[in-house]
Order: structure tokens, then sequence, then C-alpha cells
């Protein structure tokens, strides 16, 4: 048996499109799409093409994707690249890009229509109609499907941690929901989201995935909606629990801790060691948590499972994934960033912090403008 090394991964990140001057989600991202088609130039990075935008669910949003990355310092590039890519083809229809995982100002959202979509709705109801929310999700290359599935069974204690750092959504219709990360409470709405028991091998994993569709809950197989699940369309595993992050740095910070999360927990598996046979309800409560307070209070400590401060749960994170870290090159930049996300607070802190300042909900989304394009 070979350890997969030298992992390749990648980026997605879904992105708010808003009025520049009353903050606004605006449905437009079918011109927005439009206008890139016709200024290719736009996705030019290095001399070559960059993954074009694309719709969601929801026509106040886009979903931007990085190309296949060897390093982390070429992933940091093209999430930059591609930020600065919507942000333009925004500009080009008048309107702005914004890094939130949910709009502090009100709005009725509307569903892009395409057949898949309209299914959702029809079968979802208000699940669907008040699905704006926007994540980022971090693909890692994988040797098989066992060695994915082994990997999803061994990372599960340390996903929560990555949602305290990365929530930034506090607000919900213009009010502030004493959340950290709402997102995570709207997406949990999804009937198959959330934490899993352990899969043991690709085929239970298999088995897993036929019997919830078997149930008719879910419209299709793209709506395993797992905080970590195997990609059906490339050999990576897909890790999904984080906001879209305020500030370009988080989210290059998000992809290494990841990326060391699969090494480290892959490694495990080809030594033989066996996965934390922690339970799923626990592992929601501790996602829970780390929504709700974020870094501002006690998360739920992946080896202990009891509450431990926030910057003592980052640390045991970050003590777990040094080797692998490390290994990749990534540990002096990983710990540099996250140093800064601790020191300025995650992205539901700087929304709190602009509204304090101003008492002003259209202000909130002015910073996050700025903050997305600080690159």
């Amino acid at each position: 048996m070979t350890v997969h090394t030298g992992r390749t991964f990648g980026v997605e990140e879904e992105l708010l499109l808003v009025d520049p001057v009353s903050g606004a989600p605006q449905a437009v991202s079918g011109s927005v799409i439009g206008y890139s088609r016709r200024h290719d130039e736009l996705f030019l990075t290095g001399g070559r093409r960059s993954t074009p935008l694309n719709t969601e669910l929801q026509r106040e949003q886009l979903e931007t994707a990085t190309p296949v990355c060897t390093s982390l310092g070429e992933l940091s590039d093209h999430v930059r690249s591609a930020r600065l890519a919507a942000a333009k083809s925004a500009a080009g229809v008048g309107a702005a890009v914004a890094a939130l995982a949910t709009s502090p100002v009100s709005v009725r959202p509307s569903l892009t229509p395409s057949h898949r979509y309209l299914r959702m709705a029809d079968a979802y109801g208000r699940t669907a109609d008040e699905q704006l929310t926007c994540g980022c999700h971090v693909h890692v290359g994988i040797g098989s499907p066992d060695e994915g599935v082994a990997v999803l069974d061994r990372i599960r204690p340390w996903l929560p941690p990555l949602l305290a750092l990365s929530a930034n959504s506090p607000f919900w219709q213009g009010a502030d929901t004493g959340y950290d990360s709402w997102r995570h409470q709207v997406w949990s709405r999804w009937p198959s989201s959330g934490p899993t028991e352990l899969f043991g091998d690709a085929a239970g994993y298999r088995a897993t995935v036929d019997a919830l569709l078997a149930t008719g809950a879910l419209v299709d197989e793209g709506m395993i909606y797992f905080d970590a699940r195997l990609s059906r369309h490339y050999p990576t595993v897909e890790i999904r629990v984080a906001d879209v992050c305020l500030h370009a740095d988080d989210a290059v910070l998000m992809a290494a801790l990841v990326r060391a999360l699969v090494d480290t927990a892959a490694a495990a598996w080809h030594a033989g060691e066996p996965p934390d046979p922690v339970r799923a309800d626990l592992m929601r409560l501790a996602m829970w948590r780390a929504g709700r307070s974020g870094l501002r209070n006690d998360l739920v400590h992946p080896r202990t499972r009891r509450a431990a401060p926030a910057t003592t749960v980052v640390a045991a994170l970050l003590d777990h994934l040094t080797p692998a870290l490390d290994d990749a090159g990534d540990l002096e930049t990983a710990e540099t960033l996250l140093h800064n996300l601790l020191d300025r607070g995650n992205g539901a802190h700087h929304q709190r912090t602009a509204h304090t300042r101003t008492h002003d909900i259209k202000a909130v989304v002015a910073d996050a403008i700025t903050k997305t394009m600080t690159l």
C-alpha cells in the first residue's frame, strides 16, 4: 500500500452579490456570469485561464473555484485572482461582491431557475427559499476511495474548530442572531447535512449514501451534504464546514489546515491507527458550539470532549497538524496566518465591530466589500 503524498488541493468560495450603496443582495448572477464570459481576460492568471464563475441556488450569489493547486502559494494567488475577477465582473453590471456567509441586510432571495433548483424548491419549501448562505469548501486529493473514507472517519473531531475560525455570519434579516455562524444553523435544515457516523471503508460509505437516497427524501446524490464527503466528480475529499471567509488570507489558512488534516488522517490510517469513535450526536453539539460563539467562548475539545477555551482548542488543532504542515512546507505560513486571524478576530467579530461603530447595517456590507478585496 502506497501513501499518497504531495496532495493537490483547491478552494470553492461562494460570494454575495450586493448593491454597493444599499448593501442589499442583488439577483444578478446571470448578468455577472454573462459579463465575465464576454471579458475572458478577467480570468487569466499567469497566462492561464482560471476557473470561471458559476451560479448557485440563489441568484444573489456566485461560486468561484481555484484550479487544482500543488502549493499554498499557488492556491493563495488563485483565491485572490478569483475574488478579483468576481468583483470586476460584478462591477460590470453595477454590483459588488462581499465575502459574507449570510446577508446582514434583509432579503427575499430569488431562486436560480434551473430544473434541479426548481425541484429542490418544490421539495424543501422554506428551507430552500431561505437558503442564501455562502460557504468555503476545500477539496484535497486522495489516492483511492478507501483512503478518502479513512480520512473522513478520522477528521471528524477536528472540524468544529474550522467553523469557529471561519465564522462569518452573525446577522440575519437585519438583526444580530447572537451566533457567530448563523449560516451553520440555516444549512443544518437540509435533511442530509451535518456530521456522520464512521463509515469504515468505501463500501460502507456507498451503502450509507444509497440508503439515504432510497428514502426518497433527497432530490439527488448532489444533496449528500455531509460536513465532509467524497467528491462525486473528482478524486478528492471535500470539507464543507467553513463559512466563506471575510479575508482572503483566512481562506488560504482554511486550505492549509484542511490539507494537513487529510495528510494527518491518511498517515494514521496507513499506520493502522483506528479512528476516534466519537458519536455523531456529540459532533453535532460540538459544531453547534463552534457556530454559536466562534472564538468568543469555550469550544468542545476534540480529544477530551469537555469545554475548553477557544484558544486552547485552536492550539490543540495546530499541534495535531504541525508535522503535516511542516512536511508540506506550510508550517510557517499557517502559523502566521493563524496568529493574524486570532489577533484581529474572525469575520463575525469584524461585522459586529463595523455595526457597533456605525449603528448602520448597510455599513457592515460596505466594510465587507472592502475587506473582501483586501488582497
